[in-house]
Protein backbone atom coordinates (compact mmCIF):
# COMPACT_ATOMS: atom_id res chain seq x y z
CA UNK A 1 0.00 0.00 0.00
CA UNK A 2 1.37 3.28 -1.22
CA UNK A 3 1.49 6.45 0.89
CA UNK A 4 -1.12 7.91 -1.87
CA UNK A 5 -3.33 5.42 -0.41
CA UNK A 6 -3.52 7.26 2.55
CA UNK A 7 -3.48 10.49 1.70
CA UNK A 8 -5.19 10.99 -1.81
CA UNK A 9 -8.92 10.44 -2.44
CA UNK A 10 -9.25 6.94 -4.23
CA UNK A 11 -12.03 6.09 -7.31
CA UNK A 12 -14.70 4.27 -4.04
CA UNK A 13 -17.99 3.79 -5.45
CA UNK A 14 -19.21 1.25 -3.14
CA UNK A 15 -16.64 1.02 -1.32
CA UNK A 16 -17.23 2.90 2.48
CA UNK A 17 -14.86 6.01 3.40
CA UNK A 18 -12.90 5.55 6.46
CA UNK A 19 -11.28 8.55 7.87
CA UNK A 20 -7.93 8.00 10.36
CA UNK A 21 -7.94 11.31 12.56
CA UNK A 22 -3.94 12.50 12.76
CA UNK A 23 -2.50 15.74 14.18
CA UNK A 24 -0.13 18.10 11.58
CA UNK A 25 2.96 16.50 13.49
CA UNK A 26 1.92 12.98 11.91
CA UNK A 27 0.06 13.61 8.70
CA UNK A 28 1.04 10.36 7.11
CA UNK A 29 0.03 8.46 10.46
CA UNK A 30 1.60 7.74 13.55
CA UNK A 31 4.00 4.59 12.80
CA UNK A 32 1.35 2.20 14.56
CA UNK A 33 -1.37 3.20 13.30
CA UNK A 34 -0.62 2.16 10.05
CA UNK A 35 -0.87 -1.37 10.61
CA UNK A 36 -3.77 -1.10 9.92
CA UNK A 37 -4.30 0.41 6.47
CA UNK A 38 -3.58 -3.03 4.73
CA UNK A 39 -6.05 -4.68 6.84
CA UNK A 40 -8.98 -1.91 6.06
CA UNK A 41 -7.73 -2.23 2.01
CA UNK A 42 -8.30 -6.02 2.07
CA UNK A 43 -11.56 -5.47 3.49
CA UNK A 44 -12.52 -3.24 0.73
CA UNK A 45 -12.08 -0.23 3.10
CA UNK A 46 -11.10 3.20 1.60
CA UNK A 47 -8.83 4.62 4.50
CA UNK A 48 -7.03 8.22 4.08
CA UNK A 49 -5.27 10.29 7.06
CA UNK A 50 -7.09 13.68 7.62
CA UNK A 51 -5.53 16.04 10.31
CA UNK A 52 -7.90 17.12 12.48
CA UNK A 53 -7.71 20.87 12.17
CA UNK A 54 -7.27 20.93 8.16
CA UNK A 55 -9.79 23.24 7.35
CA UNK A 56 -9.87 21.56 4.07
CA UNK A 57 -11.21 18.38 5.41
CA UNK A 58 -14.40 17.90 4.28
CA UNK A 59 -15.66 15.12 7.48
CA UNK A 60 -18.65 14.89 5.91
CA UNK A 61 -17.37 13.21 2.78
CA UNK A 62 -16.06 9.76 5.45
CA UNK A 63 -18.43 7.30 6.52
CA UNK A 64 -16.69 6.94 9.68
CA UNK A 65 -14.38 8.94 10.93
CA UNK A 66 -11.89 7.24 13.83
CA UNK A 67 -9.66 9.16 16.15
CA UNK A 68 -5.94 8.11 16.32
CA UNK A 69 -3.31 10.04 16.71
CA UNK A 70 -4.62 14.09 17.31
CA UNK A 71 -1.90 14.24 19.75
CA UNK A 72 -1.24 18.63 19.91
CA UNK A 73 -5.26 18.77 20.98
CA UNK A 74 -4.32 19.42 24.69
CA UNK A 75 -3.62 23.38 24.41
CA UNK A 76 -6.57 23.66 22.65
CA UNK A 77 -9.21 21.85 24.01
CA UNK A 78 -11.86 23.39 24.17
CA UNK A 79 -11.65 23.65 20.20
CA UNK A 80 -10.59 20.08 19.88
CA UNK A 81 -14.30 19.50 21.03
CA UNK A 82 -16.28 21.91 19.41
CA UNK A 83 -14.79 20.38 16.63
CA UNK A 84 -15.16 16.77 17.74
CA UNK A 85 -19.22 17.83 17.96
CA UNK A 86 -19.35 18.40 14.08
CA UNK A 87 -18.57 15.38 13.02
CA UNK A 88 -21.29 12.81 13.53
CA UNK A 89 -19.77 10.05 12.16
CA UNK A 90 -16.93 10.30 14.88
CA UNK A 91 -15.17 7.71 16.65
CA UNK A 92 -15.50 7.43 19.99
CA UNK A 93 -18.53 9.99 19.81
CA UNK A 94 -18.27 13.98 21.24
CA UNK A 95 -19.68 13.64 24.25
CA UNK A 96 -17.10 10.88 25.09
CA UNK A 97 -14.67 12.75 24.05
CA UNK A 98 -15.76 15.71 26.05
CA UNK A 99 -15.89 13.58 28.82
CA UNK A 100 -12.60 11.42 28.93
CA UNK A 101 -10.00 14.60 27.67
CA UNK A 102 -10.27 15.68 31.45
CA UNK A 103 -8.93 13.57 33.93
CA UNK A 104 -11.69 14.72 36.08
CA UNK A 105 -13.61 11.77 35.08
CA UNK A 106 -11.11 9.82 37.47
CA UNK A 107 -13.12 11.13 40.37
CA UNK A 108 -16.73 10.03 39.22
CA UNK A 109 -15.40 6.76 38.64
CA UNK A 110 -13.92 6.60 42.04
CA UNK A 111 -17.23 7.51 43.59
CA UNK A 112 -18.99 5.01 41.53
CA UNK A 113 -16.61 2.85 43.19
CA UNK A 114 -14.05 1.91 40.91
CA UNK A 115 -10.99 1.28 42.07
CA UNK A 116 -8.30 4.41 40.54
CA UNK A 117 -5.45 5.70 42.22
CA UNK A 118 -6.28 8.39 44.71
CA UNK A 119 -6.15 11.96 43.70
CA UNK A 120 -6.54 15.06 44.75
CA UNK A 121 -7.62 18.17 42.64
CA UNK A 122 -6.46 21.92 42.68
CA UNK A 123 -8.18 24.35 40.37
CA UNK A 124 -6.52 28.27 39.60
CA UNK A 125 -6.77 30.26 42.80
CA UNK A 126 -6.65 27.27 45.69
CA UNK A 127 -4.10 27.14 48.01
CA UNK A 128 -1.98 24.14 47.77
CA UNK A 129 0.40 22.12 50.25
CA UNK A 130 3.07 19.85 49.19
CA UNK A 131 2.12 16.79 50.84
CA UNK A 132 4.58 16.04 53.82
CA UNK A 133 6.79 13.01 53.79
CA UNK A 134 7.44 10.10 53.44
CA UNK A 135 6.98 9.08 49.92
CA UNK A 136 6.77 10.19 46.38
CA UNK A 137 3.46 11.83 44.53
CA UNK A 138 2.57 13.11 41.01
CA UNK A 139 2.04 16.24 39.55
CA UNK A 140 0.22 16.49 36.36
CA UNK A 141 -2.73 19.00 34.77
CA UNK A 142 -6.20 17.31 34.19
CA UNK A 143 -6.26 18.08 30.38
CA UNK A 144 -3.10 16.42 29.03
CA UNK A 145 -1.47 14.08 26.70
CA UNK A 146 1.48 11.67 26.18
CA UNK A 147 2.68 13.12 30.38
CA UNK A 148 3.29 16.44 29.13
CA UNK A 149 3.24 18.76 31.67
CA UNK A 150 3.83 16.07 34.47
CA UNK A 151 6.44 15.81 36.88
CA UNK A 152 7.41 13.19 39.94
CA UNK A 153 8.56 14.60 43.28
CA UNK A 154 9.84 13.44 46.54
CA UNK A 155 7.83 14.42 49.77
CA UNK A 156 10.89 14.21 52.03
CA UNK A 157 13.16 16.78 49.41
CA UNK A 158 12.43 20.75 50.32
CA UNK A 159 13.61 21.17 47.28
CA UNK A 160 11.31 18.87 45.62
CA UNK A 161 8.50 20.78 47.48
CA UNK A 162 9.28 24.06 46.04
CA UNK A 163 9.26 22.93 42.50
CA UNK A 164 6.50 20.85 42.41
CA UNK A 165 4.76 24.35 44.52
CA UNK A 166 6.06 26.05 41.14
CA UNK A 167 4.27 23.12 39.01
CA UNK A 168 1.06 23.65 40.77
CA UNK A 169 1.58 27.71 40.53
CA UNK A 170 2.30 27.57 36.29
CA UNK A 171 -0.51 25.51 36.07
CA UNK A 172 -3.38 27.37 37.95
CA UNK A 173 -1.47 30.77 36.73
CA UNK A 174 -2.81 28.89 32.75
CA UNK A 175 -6.11 28.54 34.21
CA UNK A 176 -5.80 24.70 34.38
CA UNK A 177 -6.69 22.50 36.97
CA UNK A 178 -3.57 20.04 38.20
CA UNK A 179 -4.12 17.14 39.65
CA UNK A 180 -2.19 14.94 42.68
CA UNK A 181 -1.59 11.58 43.21
CA UNK A 182 0.88 9.05 44.96
CA UNK A 183 3.55 7.78 43.07
CA UNK A 184 2.84 4.21 43.09
CA UNK A 185 6.50 2.33 43.75
CA UNK A 186 4.73 -0.42 41.18
CA UNK A 187 5.10 1.04 37.73
CA UNK A 188 9.14 0.85 38.73
CA UNK A 189 9.07 -2.76 39.05
CA UNK A 190 5.99 -4.08 37.50
CA UNK A 191 5.26 -1.56 35.27
CA UNK A 192 1.68 -0.12 34.20
CA UNK A 193 -0.64 -2.51 32.10
CA UNK A 194 -2.55 -1.38 29.57
CA UNK A 195 -5.69 -3.43 28.41
CA UNK A 196 -6.99 -2.91 25.04
CA UNK A 197 -10.28 -3.42 23.38
CA UNK A 198 -11.91 -3.38 20.51
CA UNK A 199 -15.97 -3.65 19.03
CA UNK A 200 -17.23 -6.55 18.41
CA UNK A 201 -20.80 -7.98 17.56
CA UNK A 202 -22.03 -7.70 21.03
CA UNK A 203 -19.93 -4.47 22.55
CA UNK A 204 -15.95 -4.32 23.24
CA UNK A 205 -13.69 -8.02 23.23
CA UNK A 206 -10.85 -8.31 24.68
CA UNK A 207 -7.79 -7.51 22.25
CA UNK A 208 -4.24 -7.77 23.69
CA UNK A 209 -2.26 -6.13 26.57
CA UNK A 210 1.04 -4.83 26.97
CA UNK A 211 3.32 -3.46 29.48
CA UNK A 212 4.63 0.09 29.97
CA UNK A 213 7.72 0.62 31.81
CA UNK A 214 7.92 3.88 34.20
CA UNK A 215 8.47 6.84 32.59
CA UNK A 216 8.91 9.66 35.19
CA UNK A 217 12.07 10.29 36.71
CA UNK A 218 12.08 13.76 38.50
CA UNK A 219 10.12 16.83 38.68
CA UNK A 220 8.70 18.88 35.61
CA UNK A 221 11.26 19.97 33.38
CA UNK A 222 9.60 20.05 29.71
CA UNK A 223 8.94 17.37 27.26
CA UNK A 224 10.47 18.10 24.00
CA UNK A 225 7.75 16.67 21.29
CA UNK A 226 4.30 15.52 21.86
CA UNK A 227 5.32 12.94 24.16
CA UNK A 228 7.79 11.19 26.79
CA UNK A 229 9.38 7.74 25.32
CA UNK A 230 7.99 4.38 26.18
CA UNK A 231 9.32 1.32 27.15
CA UNK A 232 6.61 -1.09 25.80
CA UNK A 233 6.53 -5.35 25.71
CA UNK A 234 4.08 -7.79 25.46
CA UNK A 235 1.76 -8.37 28.55
CA UNK A 236 -0.53 -11.30 29.35
CA UNK A 237 -3.71 -9.72 31.49
CA UNK A 238 -4.27 -11.12 34.57
CA UNK A 239 -7.95 -12.04 35.51
CA UNK A 240 -8.13 -9.77 38.56
CA UNK A 241 -6.91 -7.12 36.07
CA UNK A 242 -9.74 -8.13 33.25
CA UNK A 243 -12.48 -7.80 36.28
CA UNK A 244 -11.43 -4.17 36.96
CA UNK A 245 -11.37 -3.66 33.34
CA UNK A 246 -14.94 -4.46 33.11
CA UNK A 247 -15.87 -2.38 35.94
CA UNK A 248 -14.15 0.70 34.65
CA UNK A 249 -15.78 0.51 31.07
CA UNK A 250 -19.14 -0.27 32.11
CA UNK A 251 -19.02 3.16 33.99
CA UNK A 252 -18.61 5.01 30.28
CA UNK A 253 -20.97 7.59 30.00
CA UNK A 254 -23.83 6.06 27.60
CA UNK A 255 -22.14 2.58 28.06
CA UNK A 256 -18.96 1.03 25.90
CA UNK A 257 -20.83 -0.29 23.35
CA UNK A 258 -20.84 3.06 21.66
CA UNK A 259 -16.99 2.71 21.44
CA UNK A 260 -14.96 1.46 18.70
CA UNK A 261 -11.67 1.11 21.04
CA UNK A 262 -11.06 1.56 25.05
CA UNK A 263 -7.38 1.43 26.64
CA UNK A 264 -7.53 0.64 30.45
CA UNK A 265 -4.67 1.66 32.39
CA UNK A 266 -3.89 -0.46 35.54
CA UNK A 267 -1.07 -0.33 37.69
CA UNK A 268 -0.84 -2.24 41.19
CA UNK A 269 -1.70 -0.84 44.37
CA UNK A 270 -0.52 -0.68 47.47
CA UNK A 271 -1.92 -4.52 48.39
CA UNK A 272 -0.68 -5.90 44.94
CA UNK A 273 -4.72 -5.38 43.68
CA UNK A 274 -5.19 -3.29 40.34
CA UNK A 275 -6.22 0.33 40.44
CA UNK A 276 -7.21 2.43 37.41
CA UNK A 277 -4.50 5.05 36.44
CA UNK A 278 -6.03 5.92 33.23
CA UNK A 279 -9.18 5.53 30.99
CA UNK A 280 -7.62 5.97 27.25
CA UNK A 281 -10.90 6.59 24.99
CA UNK A 282 -10.17 9.44 22.63
CA UNK A 283 -6.41 9.21 21.01
CA UNK A 284 -4.52 6.35 22.95
CA UNK A 285 -1.62 4.58 21.09
CA UNK A 286 -3.18 1.16 20.48
CA UNK A 287 0.13 -0.83 20.17
CA UNK A 288 -0.92 -2.90 17.51
CA UNK A 289 2.06 -3.82 16.96
CA UNK A 290 2.65 -5.82 20.01
CA UNK A 291 1.01 -8.43 19.59
CA UNK A 292 -0.41 -10.81 16.18
CA UNK A 293 -3.70 -10.20 14.54
CA UNK A 294 -4.15 -6.56 16.72
CA UNK A 295 -4.14 -5.11 13.32
CA UNK A 296 -7.12 -7.11 12.26
CA UNK A 297 -9.10 -7.00 15.20
CA UNK A 298 -9.30 -3.19 14.92
CA UNK A 299 -10.10 -3.29 11.13
CA UNK A 300 -13.10 -5.47 12.05
CA UNK A 301 -13.91 -3.01 14.75
CA UNK A 302 -13.92 -0.43 11.67
CA UNK A 303 -16.50 -2.77 10.17
CA UNK A 304 -18.25 -3.32 13.18
CA UNK A 305 -18.94 0.16 13.42
CA UNK A 306 -19.59 0.94 9.48
CA UNK A 307 -22.49 -1.97 9.54
CA UNK A 308 -23.93 -0.06 12.70
CA UNK A 309 -24.39 2.57 10.48
CA UNK A 310 -26.20 1.31 7.72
Amino acid sequence: MTDDTVTHHQSTRGKPRVALVTCSRFPELYADDRLVLAPLAARDVTVEAAVWDDPRVDWSRYDLVVLRSPWDYAPRRDEFVAWARTVPTLVNPADVVEWNTDKRYLGELAAAGVPTVPTSWVAPGDTWVPPPPPGEYVVKPTVSAGSQDTGRYDAADPRHGELAAAHVHRLSAAGRVAMIQPYLDAVDTAGETALLFVAGPDGLTFSHAIRKGAMLDGPDLGVEGLFRPEDIRPRTATDAQLAVAARVLAEVPGGPQRLLYARVDLLPGPDGAPVLIELELTEPSLFLGYADGAPDRLAEAVLTHLARRT
